[in-house]
């Protein structure tokens, strides 16, 4: 027994969610804040049989299209950009995709 962690992108949260669960897998979905851009994720619990570990990740990745976003990145204020003022200098992110972890289930019951 395996468990897939997957971490989508909210937008995409919903959509996985139901692909999976039309293939049959059983997911967990816990909303949670991504580092660099702070922007809402998704992460799905997905606890599967080895042999299906690759058709669920193939399953997230044909559902996760990577996509590009232009944004502002506005620096922290500190002294000296306060005397300053502000510069945003716009920037191409890469959204969309997934991080996957799959790791070993030592135990598993279902009470």
């Amino acid at each position: 027994m395996k468990i897939i962690y997957a971490i989508v992108s909210s937008d995409d949260g919903t959509r996985v969610t139901d692909v999976l669960n039309e293939h049959q897998f059983s997911v967990t979905r816990l909303a949670t804040t991504g580092g660099f851009l702070k922007k809402g994720n998704s992460t799905l619990l997905i606890g599967t049989e080895e042999e299906r570990v690759n058709e669920a990740i193939e399953l997230i990745k044909d559902t996760c299209g990577k996509r590009q976003k232009i944004t502002c990145n506005v620096p922290a204020p500190n002294i000296a950009s306060i005397s300053a003022g502000y510069m945003m200098m716009p920037m191409t992110v890469e959204l969309g995709g997934a991080t996957i972890f799959v790791t070993d289930v030592e135990r598993f019951e279902k009470i």
